[in-house]
């Protein structure tokens, strides 16, 4: 036991077992409830639910682990929300893109990951990308899944007359999302560990008090087989041979680099890890995230990054790598809880998307909003997101833009190189899908 505190520095850290453990537990209730949104998510593209539930919780547990084992970090990893969105809804439905091949292009992008974070290429990506559009590209896909939680609760439906309309509210399994919503806030707002997570579980107890949920026959079971998943993006690289798919690939990569950065710095910060506005060890814990991407993608789920509810258990004093080890241990053992996901219907999930959607927007806040070169393209990969339906057509819009008003600005010159790279790609990108 001595050895193993020796090695997570409690000493150092001045953090204990118990303070450990009882961190581990917290970030865990937080960040739970990706073992049921996600296979909702990723089911939607033609995935095996219970397939996807085992490789969500496989990938958890390493992500969490390695983190915790290499980084000596108490950051949690798992599939990352809004991401999975864009594997969904935007490669597989909206490109009809198989999601056999949809993986595949996160196991390519995961591969790529690793490489550059091997070469120490990712202050050079960083600095690339103005911070700006990181911000903008955070709150976008904030502004997406929390459309798509609106939908999926029944809050916004169609409209043939102006797109989109309120929902109807004489429908009961409406009420029963705007009760998760309105429990979860109130639970953040009180600060109760756990939030989102405690908000699903009341939301589906009162949909199966109301009978608007059915019972599932057990809670506990085998785990369900990974079979329908286990290494078919390995099988499938082949198919990626198109621009378009190769889109999707920087895509991925774009979008996890950043937000996996964003939050390693945001939760350092909160920890008091920092040193000179900059994060130690950072190459590790890259490292551990892009390993369990590659991992993610062989098992069968998107694409694998830090978890901001992590900043639960730092809150409560985690603050070695055997947080994230304890977190990962709660994952193995969620595993036999398989049954469970009948019962997490698009009403229970569609609250946590939302208020995830919440979260992710305020970045909006770090963005130059008074630089109208800088406000245009934002607004556009934010808009964008949402109303294409696209992650990657929001990204897109304002990568193009972006070259074009900095020049318009007089400040082409601060303009990266890789940016006018990314401003033909993107050209290119959107010739290939709107023809």
């Amino acid at each position: 036991m001595n050895s193993i505190a020796k090695y997570f520095k409690f000493s150092e850290l001045k953090t204990n077992y118990r303070t450990e453990i009882i961190a581990g537990l917290t970030t865990y209730i937080s960040m739970v409830y990706i073992m049921f949104v996600n296979p909702n998510v990723l089911g939607a593209s033609g995935m095996d639910k219970g397939a996807v539930f085992t490789a969500t919780g496989l990938a958890s547990a390493f992500g969490c682990m390695l983190m915790g084992i290499l980084a000596n970090y108490p950051i949690a990893s798992a599939p990352a929300l809004g991401i999975n969105a864009f594997f969904a809804y935007s490669v597989s439905i909206g490109m009809k893109v198989p999601w056999q091949t949809a993986l595949a292009g996160v196991f390519v992008a995961s591969l790529i990951f690793i490489l550059i974070t091997a070469l120490k290429l990712r202050e050079r990506i960083i600095n690339a990308i103005p911070s700006d559009l990181k911000y903008a590209i955070s709150a976008g896909i904030g502004l997406f899944i929390a459309f798509l939680g609106l939908h999926d609760g029944g809050i916004i439906v169609p409209n043939k007359d102006t797109l989109v309309g309120l929902g109807s509210f004489s429908v009961g399994s409406t009420w029963l999302t705007v009760f998760g919503l309105i429990i979860t806030v109130v639970l953040m707002l009180r600060n109760v560990p756990g939030a989102i997570f405690v908000g699903m579980v009341g939301t589906t107890i009162l949909g199966l008090i109301t009978g608007l949920i059915h019972m599932p026959s057990s809670v506990v079971s085998e785990i369900p087989s990974i079979k329908p998943t286990f290494l078919t993006a390995l099988t499938h690289v082949k198919d990626i041979n198109t621009l378009q798919l190769w889109v999707v690939v920087l895509t991925f990569l774009l979008v996890t680099f950043f937000d996996t950065a964003g939050t390693l710095v945001a939760l350092a910060t909160q920890a008091g890890f920092m040193q000179n506005n900059k994060m130690p060890r950072v190459g590790r814990a890259l490292a551990s995230d892009s390993t369990a991407m590659l991992f993610g993608s062989l098992v069968g789920t998107s694409p694998v990054g830090a978890f901001v509810e992590s900043s639960a258990g730092i809150a409560v004093g985690g603050r070695s790598g055997f947080t994230a080890v304890t977190t990962g241990i709660f994952f193995i053992l969620g595993l036999f809880f398989s049954p469970l996901l009948v019962v997490v219907t698009t009403q229970v999930t569609a609250p946590a998307l939302i208020i995830v959607g919440v979260l992710m927007a305020q970045s909006t806040r770090q963005i130059a909003w008074d630089k109208f070169e800088i406000a245009v393209p934002a607004f556009l990969i934010m808009i964008g997101m949402p109303l294409t339906y696209s992650i990657s057509d929001g990204i897109a819009l304002g990568f193009i833009m972006y070259p074009i008003a900095m020049i318009a600005a007089k400040r082409g010159k601060e303009v990266h190189p890789l940016m006018y790279a990314l401003f033909f790609v993107f050209i290119g990108f959107m010739a290939i899908l709107n023809k």
